[in-house]
């Protein structure tokens, strides 16, 4: 019974949030390319043999396919999935026209771009939503408690204390300063604090602090400020706008852009442990243990941050994903010529190579992460 509710509580709500970012993901492109004139012939969420499907009166198949780990949005001429080697072959002189190949490299370009923004405008319709029908629900950055034996009781940080500044970096939330602390990868954390009206600064190592991840769970090892919220109760929803929750809401992808990319560059500067990349399995945990110990909202909000960062990479210069195009096609069009198809062929095979020595690195990161969560 209980591999049944780990069923439910894992498997279901990971395909569910996968299946959704990828159904948004792929309609961005299918959108872009019916307002460009090119023909798609297929819409698929998964991968491998067609589970069910039907055809429209435009000629395109939307089908739900075995593998449930990604998808595609397949055009006129496409040899593969990938769009990344085009052919005319069995296509009539007539519809030549509505093939991805024989388009302008900008039409391309627009294409291609319309999935990753169609992520980040669902992020944004996601915290739009929520800040209009539930308001801003977060609490401010004052010191509720100060755990004993902690990095900030030793540093003399104390309760009732506003942290402004974390790292040089304007707070306004515990969320954010939270965040802030995770980014941390120097010697020494500097905190701007305000105490009554005296403004102090502080600068003190981070201590690790036990961290119980579930309660028949061993606890996890991890650097912390070593201080909670303010209180244990919710703040009362503040109302805004419409308009002031549209703006709110890209205020907060753009910061939480801002951060997953700094995040990014500290791996690449070796100043903060590549351990942290995860892939499929880090997603379906993540997801199950919202569904078990939170509710819909942090679900919503869970799949507002993927679809931010399913966006982001999409749009990283990676053959075979959508930035690997936008690079090749900016270069057609301020050259106005095609690269050579060889060329291509070879850069996509490069791409192949890194995008899966990336999952397998992220897969081996799942598992050591697993294996330490259940058996240590």
């Amino acid at each position: 019974m209980e591999w049944l509710l780990n069923t439910v509580y894992y498997v279901v709500p990971f395909l569910i949030l996968l299946g959704i970012l990828v159904f948004v993901h792929e309609l961005g492109h299918f959108f872009v390319a019916r307002l460009c004139g090119v023909k798609v012939t297929d819409f698929s969420i998964g991968f491998g043999k067609k589970l069910w499907g039907w055809t429209d009166r435009k000629g395109t198949e939307w089908k739900l396919s075995l593998i449930p780990l990604g998808g595609y949005c397949k055009f006129l001429g496409d040899e593969d999935a990938a769009s990344a080697s085009q052919s005319d072959k069995n296509i009539s002189e007539d519809e030549k026209k509505f093939a991805f190949a024989a388009q302008h490299p900008l039409k391309k370009l627009a294409i291609v771009v319309a999935g990753p923004a169609a992520n980040y405008l669902f992020a944004v319709l996601i915290f739009a939503g929520i800040f209009f029908f539930l308001g801003k629900m977060d609490f401010p950055p004052v010191v509720g408690e100060v755990i004993p034996g902690g990095a900030a009781e030793s540093a003399g940080v104390l309760k009732g204390d506003r942290v402004l500044k974390v790292n040089d970096k304007e707070v306004h939330t515990f969320t954010e300063l939270r965040q802030e602390v995770d980014m941390h990868v120097d010697d020494k954390i500097r905190l701007e604090i305000d105490r009554g009206g005296q403004i102090i600064h502080l600068a003190f190592p981070l201590r690790t602090v036990p961290l119980t991840v579930e309660a028949n769970q061993t606890a996890e090892q991890r650097p912390m400020l070593g201080i909670r919220s303010l209180t244990v109760v919710e703040i009362d929803p503040v109302k805004v706008s419409l308009g002031e929750a549209v703006i709110d809401s890209l205020k907060e992808t753009w910061r939480i852009t801002e951060v997953t990319l700094r995040g990014l560059g500290q791996m690449i500067t070796g100043r903060r442990n590549a351990d942290e990349v995860g892939g499929v399995l880090r997603i379906a945990e993540m997801s199950g243990d919202i569904s078990k110990d939170q509710g819909l909202i942090d679900f919503i909000i869970f799949m507002a941050l993927l679809s931010i960062n399913l966006g982001l990479i999409n749009l990283f210069p990676i053959p075979l994903l959508d930035g690997g195009h936008v690079v090749i096609y900016s270069i057609e069009s301020i050259t106005r010529r095609e690269i050579n198809e060889t060329a291509k062929e070879y850069i996509f095979r490069f791409g192949l190579f890194v995008l899966v020595a990336l999952m397998l690195f992220a897969t081996y990161n799942d598992f050591a992460r697993l294996f330490h969560r259940w058996f240590s």
